[in-house]
Protein backbone atom coordinates (compact mmCIF):
# COMPACT_ATOMS: atom_id res chain seq x y z
CA UNK A 1 0.00 0.00 0.00
CA UNK A 2 1.15 3.55 -0.76
CA UNK A 3 3.02 4.62 2.38
CA UNK A 4 1.37 8.05 2.13
CA UNK A 5 -1.97 6.35 2.77
CA UNK A 6 -0.62 4.58 5.84
CA UNK A 7 0.84 7.88 7.11
CA UNK A 8 -2.55 9.53 6.57
CA UNK A 9 -4.32 6.79 8.52
CA UNK A 10 -1.77 7.12 11.31
CA UNK A 11 -2.47 10.87 11.43
CA UNK A 12 -6.22 10.16 11.54
CA UNK A 13 -5.91 7.70 14.40
CA UNK A 14 -3.46 9.71 16.48
CA UNK A 15 -4.14 13.40 15.91
CA UNK A 16 -6.93 12.67 15.25
CA UNK A 17 -8.27 14.15 12.04
CA UNK A 18 -12.01 14.42 11.70
CA UNK A 19 -13.26 11.40 9.81
CA UNK A 20 -14.68 13.61 7.07
CA UNK A 21 -11.28 15.24 6.47
CA UNK A 22 -9.54 11.87 6.57
CA UNK A 23 -11.89 10.42 3.96
CA UNK A 24 -11.52 13.46 1.73
CA UNK A 25 -7.74 13.21 1.81
CA UNK A 26 -7.86 9.44 1.36
CA UNK A 27 -9.97 9.90 -1.78
CA UNK A 28 -7.34 12.24 -3.22
CA UNK A 29 -4.52 9.77 -2.56
CA UNK A 30 -6.55 6.77 -3.76
CA UNK A 31 -7.74 8.44 -6.95
CA UNK A 32 -11.41 8.80 -6.09
CA UNK A 33 -14.08 8.12 -3.52
CA UNK A 34 -14.83 4.61 -4.78
CA UNK A 35 -11.16 3.62 -4.56
CA UNK A 36 -10.95 5.12 -1.07
CA UNK A 37 -13.94 3.05 0.10
CA UNK A 38 -12.21 -0.06 -1.28
CA UNK A 39 -9.04 0.73 0.66
CA UNK A 40 -10.76 1.63 3.93
CA UNK A 41 -11.39 -1.98 5.12
CA UNK A 42 -7.70 -2.71 4.54
CA UNK A 43 -6.77 0.06 6.96
CA UNK A 44 -9.33 -0.24 9.73
CA UNK A 45 -9.13 -2.82 12.47
CA UNK A 46 -11.03 -6.05 11.87
CA UNK A 47 -11.73 -7.56 15.27
CA UNK A 48 -13.17 -10.70 13.70
CA UNK A 49 -9.51 -11.68 13.36
CA UNK A 50 -8.78 -11.13 17.05
CA UNK A 51 -8.91 -14.74 18.13
CA UNK A 52 -5.45 -16.26 17.95
CA UNK A 53 -6.61 -17.96 21.15
CA UNK A 54 -10.34 -18.60 20.96
CA UNK A 55 -12.39 -17.14 23.84
CA UNK A 56 -13.72 -20.65 24.45
CA UNK A 57 -10.25 -22.25 24.45
CA UNK A 58 -10.34 -25.02 27.08
CA UNK A 59 -6.86 -24.12 28.31
CA UNK A 60 -7.96 -20.69 29.58
CA UNK A 61 -10.53 -19.39 32.07
CA UNK A 62 -11.70 -15.82 31.42
CA UNK A 63 -13.75 -13.39 33.46
CA UNK A 64 -14.47 -9.71 33.96
CA UNK A 65 -12.97 -8.30 37.15
CA UNK A 66 -12.82 -4.95 38.90
CA UNK A 67 -10.15 -3.53 41.15
CA UNK A 68 -9.81 -0.31 43.12
CA UNK A 69 -7.98 2.36 41.16
CA UNK A 70 -7.12 6.02 41.66
CA UNK A 71 -10.47 7.04 40.17
CA UNK A 72 -12.66 4.26 41.56
CA UNK A 73 -13.43 0.82 40.18
CA UNK A 74 -11.44 -0.16 37.09
CA UNK A 75 -12.70 -3.02 34.98
CA UNK A 76 -10.51 -5.57 33.29
CA UNK A 77 -10.60 -8.77 31.28
CA UNK A 78 -8.81 -11.54 33.16
CA UNK A 79 -7.40 -14.67 31.53
CA UNK A 80 -6.00 -17.44 33.72
CA UNK A 81 -4.42 -20.73 32.62
CA UNK A 82 -6.35 -23.77 33.79
CA UNK A 83 -3.26 -25.94 34.03
CA UNK A 84 0.15 -25.39 35.59
CA UNK A 85 1.19 -24.12 39.02
CA UNK A 86 -1.38 -22.83 41.49
CA UNK A 87 0.45 -19.50 41.64
CA UNK A 88 1.92 -17.64 38.68
CA UNK A 89 3.22 -14.28 37.51
CA UNK A 90 0.83 -11.69 36.10
CA UNK A 91 1.04 -9.43 33.06
CA UNK A 92 -0.98 -6.24 32.53
CA UNK A 93 -2.10 -5.61 28.95
CA UNK A 94 -2.43 -1.87 28.20
CA UNK A 95 -4.69 -0.98 25.31
CA UNK A 96 -4.24 1.32 22.33
CA UNK A 97 -6.09 4.62 21.92
CA UNK A 98 -9.26 2.71 20.99
CA UNK A 99 -9.72 1.43 24.52
CA UNK A 100 -10.13 -2.20 25.54
CA UNK A 101 -10.93 -4.15 22.37
CA UNK A 102 -11.07 -7.85 21.42
CA UNK A 103 -7.40 -7.57 20.40
CA UNK A 104 -6.25 -6.85 23.97
CA UNK A 105 -8.53 -9.56 25.29
CA UNK A 106 -6.86 -11.98 22.89
CA UNK A 107 -3.43 -10.87 24.08
CA UNK A 108 -4.49 -11.68 27.65
CA UNK A 109 -5.53 -15.16 26.52
CA UNK A 110 -2.24 -15.63 24.65
CA UNK A 111 -0.40 -14.79 27.86
CA UNK A 112 -2.53 -17.29 29.78
CA UNK A 113 -1.70 -20.04 27.29
CA UNK A 114 1.97 -19.33 28.05
CA UNK A 115 1.43 -19.66 31.79
CA UNK A 116 0.74 -16.11 32.97
CA UNK A 117 -2.30 -14.43 34.43
CA UNK A 118 -3.21 -11.83 31.81
CA UNK A 119 -5.15 -8.72 32.82
CA UNK A 120 -6.32 -6.44 30.00
CA UNK A 121 -7.39 -3.25 31.75
CA UNK A 122 -10.01 -0.78 30.54
CA UNK A 123 -8.58 2.64 31.34
CA UNK A 124 -11.80 4.22 30.07
CA UNK A 125 -13.67 2.72 33.04
CA UNK A 126 -14.00 6.15 34.71
CA UNK A 127 -15.94 7.27 31.61
CA UNK A 128 -18.25 4.28 31.60
CA UNK A 129 -15.96 1.90 29.73
CA UNK A 130 -14.76 1.56 26.16
CA UNK A 131 -17.44 2.56 23.64
CA UNK A 132 -18.04 0.42 20.57
CA UNK A 133 -17.38 3.33 18.20
CA UNK A 134 -13.63 3.79 17.69
CA UNK A 135 -13.86 7.53 17.03
CA UNK A 136 -15.69 7.94 20.34
CA UNK A 137 -13.07 5.81 22.07
CA UNK A 138 -10.21 7.91 20.69
CA UNK A 139 -11.99 11.09 21.77
CA UNK A 140 -12.44 9.65 25.26
CA UNK A 141 -8.77 8.71 25.46
CA UNK A 142 -7.92 12.31 24.64
CA UNK A 143 -9.94 13.46 27.66
CA UNK A 144 -8.26 11.10 30.13
CA UNK A 145 -6.16 12.65 32.84
CA UNK A 146 -2.89 10.84 32.15
CA UNK A 147 -1.66 11.00 35.73
CA UNK A 148 -4.83 9.27 36.93
CA UNK A 149 -4.53 6.66 34.18
CA UNK A 150 -0.96 5.85 35.24
CA UNK A 151 -2.08 5.55 38.87
CA UNK A 152 -4.86 3.22 37.77
CA UNK A 153 -2.19 1.06 36.16
CA UNK A 154 -0.06 1.18 39.30
CA UNK A 155 -3.15 -0.09 41.14
CA UNK A 156 -3.38 -2.94 38.61
CA UNK A 157 0.12 -4.02 39.63
CA UNK A 158 -1.01 -4.12 43.26
CA UNK A 159 -4.17 -6.00 42.30
CA UNK A 160 -2.29 -8.75 40.46
CA UNK A 161 0.22 -9.09 43.30
CA UNK A 162 -2.61 -9.41 45.83
CA UNK A 163 -4.46 -12.23 44.08
CA UNK A 164 -4.33 -15.60 45.91
CA UNK A 165 -3.09 -17.24 42.72
CA UNK A 166 -0.30 -14.66 42.25
CA UNK A 167 3.33 -15.69 42.43
CA UNK A 168 4.51 -12.14 43.01
CA UNK A 169 6.23 -10.63 39.97
CA UNK A 170 4.16 -8.54 37.59
CA UNK A 171 4.97 -7.34 34.09
CA UNK A 172 3.23 -5.13 31.55
CA UNK A 173 2.90 -4.97 27.78
CA UNK A 174 1.34 -2.17 25.79
CA UNK A 175 0.91 -1.17 22.17
CA UNK A 176 0.77 2.29 20.59
CA UNK A 177 -0.87 4.59 23.19
CA UNK A 178 -0.56 1.64 25.56
CA UNK A 179 3.14 1.40 24.73
CA UNK A 180 3.60 4.96 25.92
CA UNK A 181 1.58 4.20 29.05
CA UNK A 182 3.75 1.12 29.59
CA UNK A 183 6.83 3.37 29.66
CA UNK A 184 5.11 5.71 32.11
CA UNK A 185 4.03 2.81 34.31
CA UNK A 186 7.60 1.54 34.45
CA UNK A 187 8.70 4.91 35.85
CA UNK A 188 5.79 5.08 38.32
CA UNK A 189 5.73 1.52 39.73
CA UNK A 190 8.98 0.48 41.41
CA UNK A 191 7.60 -3.03 41.97
CA UNK A 192 6.94 -3.64 38.26
CA UNK A 193 9.39 -6.36 37.27
CA UNK A 194 9.34 -6.18 33.46
CA UNK A 195 7.79 -3.96 30.79
CA UNK A 196 7.43 -4.44 27.03
CA UNK A 197 6.30 -1.26 25.22
CA UNK A 198 5.49 -1.64 21.52
CA UNK A 199 5.96 1.51 19.40
CA UNK A 200 4.99 3.76 22.27
CA UNK A 201 5.95 7.30 23.19
CA UNK A 202 8.90 7.32 25.56
CA UNK A 203 8.78 8.35 29.21
CA UNK A 204 10.16 11.78 30.11
CA UNK A 205 13.93 11.48 30.47
CA UNK A 206 13.72 13.06 33.93
CA UNK A 207 11.63 10.09 35.09
CA UNK A 208 13.92 7.39 33.66
CA UNK A 209 16.07 7.04 36.84
CA UNK A 210 12.90 5.88 38.65
CA UNK A 211 12.55 2.83 36.37
CA UNK A 212 13.34 -0.41 38.19
CA UNK A 213 11.72 -2.79 35.69
CA UNK A 214 13.67 -4.47 32.95
CA UNK A 215 12.58 -3.18 29.54
CA UNK A 216 12.19 -4.74 26.12
CA UNK A 217 11.36 -2.10 23.50
CA UNK A 218 9.87 -2.86 20.07
CA UNK A 219 9.73 -0.33 17.23
CA UNK A 220 8.62 -0.29 13.61
CA UNK A 221 11.12 0.87 11.01
CA UNK A 222 8.53 3.01 9.21
CA UNK A 223 7.34 5.00 12.21
CA UNK A 224 9.15 8.36 12.29
CA UNK A 225 6.69 9.99 14.71
CA UNK A 226 7.51 7.48 17.45
CA UNK A 227 11.10 6.70 16.52
CA UNK A 228 12.18 10.32 16.91
CA UNK A 229 12.19 9.79 20.67
CA UNK A 230 14.38 6.68 20.72
CA UNK A 231 17.90 8.22 20.83
CA UNK A 232 17.26 10.44 23.86
CA UNK A 233 15.38 7.63 25.62
CA UNK A 234 18.23 5.20 25.09
CA UNK A 235 20.75 7.75 26.33
CA UNK A 236 18.70 8.30 29.48
CA UNK A 237 18.27 4.56 30.05
CA UNK A 238 22.02 4.02 29.73
CA UNK A 239 22.80 6.92 32.04
CA UNK A 240 20.39 5.53 34.66
CA UNK A 241 21.75 2.01 34.15
CA UNK A 242 18.30 0.62 33.41
CA UNK A 243 18.40 -2.91 32.00
CA UNK A 244 16.87 -2.74 28.52
CA UNK A 245 16.99 -4.08 24.99
CA UNK A 246 15.69 -2.55 21.76
CA UNK A 247 14.41 -4.29 18.65
CA UNK A 248 13.77 -2.44 15.40
CA UNK A 249 11.68 -4.14 12.70
CA UNK A 250 12.80 -2.65 9.41
CA UNK A 251 10.08 -2.25 6.81
CA UNK A 252 7.34 -2.66 9.42
CA UNK A 253 4.63 -0.07 10.06
CA UNK A 254 3.26 1.31 13.30
CA UNK A 255 0.81 -1.30 14.68
CA UNK A 256 2.67 -4.13 12.93
CA UNK A 257 2.04 -6.51 15.84
CA UNK A 258 -1.73 -6.08 15.76
CA UNK A 259 -3.16 -8.90 13.63
CA UNK A 260 -6.46 -6.97 13.36
CA UNK A 261 -4.75 -3.90 11.85
CA UNK A 262 -5.18 -4.73 8.18
CA UNK A 263 -2.42 -3.55 5.86
CA UNK A 264 -0.21 -2.42 8.76
CA UNK A 265 -0.01 -5.93 10.23
CA UNK A 266 3.28 -7.67 9.50
CA UNK A 267 3.04 -11.35 10.44
CA UNK A 268 6.75 -12.10 10.29
CA UNK A 269 7.66 -9.12 12.50
CA UNK A 270 4.67 -9.74 14.79
CA UNK A 271 5.49 -13.39 15.38
CA UNK A 272 9.14 -12.61 16.07
CA UNK A 273 8.30 -9.73 18.41
CA UNK A 274 5.75 -11.77 20.38
CA UNK A 275 8.13 -14.73 20.74
CA UNK A 276 10.71 -12.32 22.14
CA UNK A 277 8.09 -10.85 24.48
CA UNK A 278 7.09 -14.23 25.92
CA UNK A 279 10.73 -15.31 26.32
CA UNK A 280 11.48 -12.00 28.07
CA UNK A 281 8.61 -12.44 30.51
CA UNK A 282 9.54 -16.05 31.24
CA UNK A 283 13.08 -14.95 32.05
CA UNK A 284 12.20 -11.92 34.16
CA UNK A 285 8.94 -12.85 35.90
CA UNK A 286 10.15 -15.57 38.25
Amino acid sequence: MDPRIIRLYDEYTHKPLERRVFLERLAVLAGGTAAAMTLLPLLENNYAQAAIVDPADPRVATSTVTYKGQTGDIRGYLAVPKAGPAKRAGVIVIHENRGLTPYQQDLARRLAVDGFTGLAVDLLSPMGGTPANEDEARAAIGKLERTDAVRNLVAAVAYLKSRPDAAGPVGAVGHCWGGGMCNLLASAAPDLAAAVPFYGLVAPTADVPMIKAKLQLHYAGNDPRINAGIPDYEAALKAARVSYEVFMYEGAEHAFQNDTAGARYNKAAADLAWSRTIAFFKTNLK
